[in-house]
């Protein structure tokens, strides 16, 4: 068995040779580029530019430390997704790797989980979006921006993958330009000390405020629930593989660029920033990219970041819709969904589920209506919680299909995890200790609150699903599936 028919292993020939892939449906229509741009672009969104406010005003320079940390992590967990992406790339990823590896009920329970992710996660970026639309005009309700943007992208994501995909490499595009752009000018006021904030600058202002841990390593360390919501969003490379033109070079391209993206867009733009403007001057719902350009002098330039952020927000939101409807798909598909939401346009696009996510999207709506000031930290732990749980599994899947592979029941993937399974280990038990920070901070507890009524919700439909179609939930012989396909050729 070759490592190509493995990774198409669901495929099928027609009487006539043609190949009807593990796309199940969908159009290939995300190149290179995009792909590329999709994996950057995931991981800038309003955990940095918004979230990082508060952040800063908790921490102080200390961010960066953890947020180096937390990026160590985050690549462990991708070059676990990578490795089980190149066993087997499928459009429903993480949910199916969670079918086969542990079991009918643990791909169900992912499904649901990361599909309520990408919904609530929906609902803070249209919130974000919101907030900085009031920074040119605060006349203009939170609610009404947030209607109008939610509209605007549920019809974006009606087009077609392609251009879906163009959307996303431009909106990237905007991002990493500006992050660049302002780590430059920074440097210029840093290192030659024009405009009025040059007398000031300094990479000393990262110890000069009562040291590196200004807030102790307590303060540090109960950053990490803020600091884990900023890289959510990184595992949608996953979730395109079932469209990607050549997911077996594209998809390690973007998996290997999390170092250099972590370093450059979170550490530098840090670095950066907090020698630009002392920590104690940030404050939390503050933008640190906004504030740091308007300690320059440059109105003009806490516009243009301002414009780039709403940017980065709208982007994020736009990849969450992408992604409700294909998990929508996946678990009608496996019987662990509504057959509604099975059927694709003739433009392969799961309209159906898109259009349901984005209807309970507008729930943010009434959130900005009724709740304001408080919508984003709501959301934003919730939407940590639940996305964390897509990594948990994806870090699960990696050491059981390892061990599996190890013994010679399943073949190697080209694409292997280094360090595991100790860095998936590692990974796992830092996972674990964020989610116990979580309970320990007020503003995050929230979550922990709500994922008991999640799981109790998803237990009883389980059970309930069971009984009306046991066969949803039976186990697969997935080496049954890959010899089918393999006599079918």
């Amino acid at each position: 068995m070759t490592s190509e028919q493995v990774a198409d292993r669901t495929a099928v020939r027609d009487g006539d040779g043609s190949d009807k892939e593990a796309s199940e449906g969908y159009q290939r229509g995300l190149g290179n580029r995009q792909i590329q741009m999709i994996a950057i672009g995931g991981a800038i969104g309003t955990g940095l530019f918004l979230g990082a406010g508060k952040a800063i005003s908790k921490a102080g320079p200390s961010l960066i430390l953890a947020y180096a940390i937390a990026g160590l992590v985050i690549f462990f967990i991708m070059r676990a997704l990578g490795e089980l992406l190149m066993y087997r790339p499928v459009s429903g990823s993480f949910s199916e790797y969670a079918r086969e590896f542990l079991g009918p009920f643990w791909g169900y329970v992912t499904g649901w989980t990361y599909w309520l992710f990408w919904v609530v996660t929906g609902i803070t970026e249209v919130t974000a979006a919101a907030t900085y639309v009031q920074y040119w005009n605060k006349s203009i309700p939170q609610w009404a921006s947030a209607l109008v943007f939610t509209v605007l992208l549920y019809f974006v994501n009606l087009i077609s993958v392609k251009l879906f995909g163009e959307l996303e490499f431009w909106f990237s595009m905007v991002k990493v330009t500006a992050i660049i752009g302002m780590i430059l000018i920074g440097l210029g006021v840093i290192i030659l000390g024009f405009s009025k904030a040059g007398d000031t600058a300094s990479f000393t202002l990262l110890w000069d405020h009562d040291g590196f841990f200004p807030k102790g390593i307590g303060g540090t360390l109960m950053t990490l629930q803020i600091v884990m919501f900023a890289f959510l969003a990184v595992e949608l490379v996953g979730v395109t593989a079932g469209e990607a033109a050549d997911p077996k070079k594209t998809l390690p391209k973007a998996i290997n660029t999390v170092p250099w993206r972590i370093a450059v867009f979170y550490l530098g733009a840090l670095i950066i920033i907090l020698s630009v403007v002392p920590w104690t001057e940030f404050m939390p719902g503050v933008s640190p990219f906004v504030a740091a350009f308007a300690k320059i002098g440059l109105p003009a330039g806490a516009g243009i970041v301002n414009f780039v952020v709403l940017t980065a927000a709208l982007s994020s939101c736009n990849s969450g819709m992408y992604s409700t409807g294909r998990m929508l798909r996946d678990l009608s598909l496996n019987g662990q969904g509504p057959k509604f939401f099975g059927q694709l346009s003739k433009k392969g696009l799961p309209f159906r589920g898109t259009t349901f996510s984005a209807a309970l999207m507008l729930v943010g709506v009434w959130i900005n209506y009724q709740w304001p000031g408080d919508a984003f930290n709501y959301v934003v732990s919730f939407a940590t919680i639940s996305g964390m749980w897509a990594w948990i599994m994806i870090l699960l899947c990696q050491l059981r299909y390892r061990r599996m592979a190890n013994a010679g029941l399943l073949p190697q993937s080209e694409f292997k995890a280094p360090g595991a399974p100790w860095t998936s280990l590692f990974a796992l038990a830092f996972i674990v200790m964020v989610i116990v920070l979580m309970g320990i901070d007020e503003d995050a507890r929230i979550s922990l609150y709500c994922a008991p009524i999640w799981a109790a919700i998803m237990w009883v439909s389980y059970l309930v699903l069971k009984r009306r179609n046991p066969q949803a939930f039976a186990r697969r012989d997935y080496t049954a599936a890959v010899e089918e396909a393999e006599a079918a050729v």
